[in-house]
């Protein structure tokens, strides 16, 4: 009878099955497209097909599976292993590191797991395992890649200072596709010079502006003494006859294998101490250059077991060196421009402290991205002071250059004695041109579009009446503290910003001070965070401190949280004027007013110890102000004198018309007594309030001031 007329029963269903299991099992490892290996309830090698490369050999037969493949962490794989020949279920697609013998270096492996249960079914003990093996290595180096890559997009890019975009591009790099990623900066390029045009030459000093370590090889780097010698911040020239050398010299991307034999580590003493402690055996140098000038090189490592650098991570190392070389270079050009900036702010400020004749000051600048903030202190006729402090927001040099025209314009107003709301309402006025003017540039100028926004605060101390009276245009008024240490209330109407379009009127305050009290003009950057006036005027409140230790205390006490915008403080302990520097007269409304004046003015002059000219030049002004002030003006009449670092005559009556200089002719009788005052004083004009005005001279003593009281 044919087998197709066999009849069927129990052992012929059995020889058949029997059969189809052994076809099966060998097309499975014969054909089968992924690796198989086959386990023993003990987990040693049973058999395995041909794509287990050194493992199907018959070699490692009867091994336990994770020696076989030289897992790097055998107790996880087992106990996974375990936990499958147990009934848990199969594991799928888990990735494992290890190596092959027939291979070079890591490999990354796709393991799945699957029980092989015995005649007795899944309650009863397995036959074994039955393991499928990928090896994935090229996808996950190429994952690895991507992923590097991405991470250098994201974190490249973010800061304009050269030293940060540097750090995460050495970070990037190092989290996952080297061991070692070091960052070197030509020094010049690092200062925000232009870079140089390529080649560079050997000896061109190189400046390491950041590195970065994998967890791996970061105890061995930072224990190595090669290590220490080249950290971040360090400088070395460019050595000749290196891969440095010649990525610098042609700009084009080197991979170099490392080893205790490579030749040109000879001369290169420290970077040999490097690889021999950090056992780096693979090496990618890349130039970073743009539009042929040349940056710095970046260099990577791999050390230990990794697996060397190829062909596709050099195309990678270049992609991400064209991209942080876009980053470190828009980093120098705002580091350049932010330096031109803060020269220009320097320069513009006062560059000394001013001794006035009843306030002490001192100030502090704090750098930082807005270079338009400024400061000043202003001698006033009387002695009285004028105090300043605003800013321009933004950065760069336009905002240094609009703080210089605005700080120009409010000293060229303090000179005309104007009230503080007047000196605040003409620096608007001249705020608005300059405003009208960028908005009438060209519309493809960077400028055009570009808002202006400032604000100033402008106070004045008269040490006789000791008020000060302030206004503000958009900007926080000034912090007072007593000299028992309370804070003295002082609310001062906001005026609206200087480049506002908002017309309103600036409302000033006056507040009256005792002697030694302080007062602080801060910039809105000091004021900003939870509770800043209390803390400040808290600080001033501290005895026994001088103005510069309490501006350096107010920095001190600066939250860790304060933005780095930059800021100007500056402080004022106010005083009065000496009786035996002052001396003050009130006169009659009568003719012979003038020669009474003339000999007071000689007596106290003389008693000040002052040298005959400058009695004889004040006896003649102060005779021609108060004969304009009998003759023009209205009671009451009033002379004073104050000497300090020069000599001020004050004049003060009623009336509000003010004289004003005339050149007379040969043949007229009068118009020349002004003429003759602005000959002999230095500086004269005339202040006006609400009981009058005052005309005021100064003159420079050639001797300097004597002491009155000796």
């Amino acid at each position: 009878m044919a087998d197709s007329e066999t009849p069927a029963g129990p052992g012929r269903a059995a020889r058949t099955v029997g059969g189809f299991d052994e076809a099966l099992l060998a097309v499975l490892f014969t054909q089968s497209a992924v690796g198989l290996v086959v386990l023993d309830p003990r987990l040693r090698l049973v058999r395995a097909n041909s794509l287990v490369e050194g493992v199907e050999t018959g070699e490692y037969l009867g091994s336990p599976f994770t020696e076989a493949f030289r897992l790097d962490d055998p107790d996880g794989a087992e106990q996974l292993m375990k936990r499958v020949l147990a009934g848990d279920g199969p594991v799928r697609d888990h990735l494992v590191r290890g190596r092959l013998r027939q291979i070079p270096g890591d490999r990354v492996f796709l393991v799945s797991a699957y029980r092989l249960d015995g005649p007795g079914g899944p309650d009863a003990p397995a036959l074994g395992l039955l393991v499928a093996v990928v090896d994935v290595t090229e996808r996950e180096r190429a994952r690895a890649r991507e992923a590097a890559l991405a991470a250098v997009r994201d974190a490249v890019g973010g800061s304009l200072d050269v030293a940060t975009t540097c750090r995460a591009f050495a970070d990037a790099l190092a989290s996952g596709f080297a061991d070692l990623a070091v960052v070197e900066v030509v020094d010049d390029v690092l200062r925000g010079a232009e870079p140089p045009v390529g080649p560079l030459p050997p000896g061109t000093p190189l400046r390491r502006a950041a590195s970065g370590r994998c967890d791996a090889a970061r105890d061995t780097v930072e224990s190595g003494s090669g290590a220490r010698a080249r950290s971040a911040g360090t400088t070395r020239h460019l050595p000749a006859r290196t891969p440095y050398a010649l990525a610098a010299a042609d700009l084009r991307a080197r991979l170099v294998p490392l080893g205790p034999d490579t030749p040109w580590l000879v001369t290169d003493s420290d970077e040999a101490h490097a690889v021999a402690e950090t056992g780096a055996h693979s090496l990618i140098v890349v130039p970073l250059t743009l539009r042929g000038a040349v940056l710095g090189l970046v260099s990577l490592y791999r050390c230990g077991t990794a697996e060397p650098f190829d062909e596709d991570d050099v195309s990678l190392a270049v992609t991400a060196a064209t991209r942080a070389s876009l980053g470190i270079d828009n980093a120098r050009r705002y580091e350049r421009e932010h330096v031109i900036a803060s020269t220009v702010q320097r320069r513009l400020l006062p560059q000394a402290e001013r001794r006035q004749a009843a306030v002490d000051t001192a100030h502090v600048l704090l750098p930082g991205r807005d270079s338009g903030c400024w400061f000043d202190t202003i001698a006033l006729s009387g002695a009285r002071t004028a105090l300043v402090v605003g800013g321009v927001a933004g950065e760069g040099l336009q905002s240094a250059i609009a703080m210089g025209q605005l700080r120009t314009v409010i000293q060229a107003l303090a000179g005309l004695d104007l009230e503080p709301e007047e000196v605040l309402a003409r620096l608007k006025d001249t705020a608005d041109r300059l405003a009208h003017e960028r908005a009438s540039l060209p519309p493809a100028d960077a400028l055009h579009g570009e808002p202006l926004s400032a604000g100033c605060v402008y106070g004045v101390y008269d040490p006789f009446t000791r008020t000060c009276t302030v206004a503000r245009a958009g900007h926080p008024a000034p912090l007072i503290v007593g000299p028992d240490g309370r804070a003295v209330p002082f609310d001062v109407p906001e005026g609206p910003g200087l480049f506002s379009a908002d017309s309103a009127l600036f409302a000033p305050a006056t507040v009256t001070l005792e002697e030694g009290s302080l007062l602080a003009f801060c910039t809105a950057e000091l004021l900003s965070g939870d509770r800043a006036a209390e803390r400040i005027t808290r600080t001033l409140a501290r005895p026994g401190r001088s103005l510069q230790q309490l501006g350096d205390d107010i920095v001190y006490a600066l939250p860790d949280d304060t933005r780095a915008a930059g800021a100007a403080l500056l402080l004022a302990r106010t005083g009065t004027v000496s009786d035996h520097f002052v001396a003050t007269w009130d006169l009659a409304q009568d003719p012979t007013t003038p020669a009474t004046a003339r000999v007071l003015v000689r007596d106290r002059l003389q008693g000040w110890g002052l040298d005959e000219d400058t009695v004889e030049a004040t006896e003649l002004i102060v005779s021609e102000l108060v004969t304009n002030a009998v003759r023009y003006g209205t009671p009451p009449l009033r002379l004073r004198l104050l000497l300090d670092s020069t000599l001020t005559c004050e004049v003060h009556d009623g009336s509000t018309a003010a004289p004003h200089l005339r050149h007379a002719r040969t043949v007229d009788e009068g118009g020349r007594g002004l003429f003759i005052v602005s000959r002999l004083a230095s500086h004269w004009g005339a202040r006006h309030g609400p009981d009058g005005k005052v005309l005021w001279t100064e003159q420079e003593l050639p001797d300097g001031p004597p002491d009155p009281a000796g």
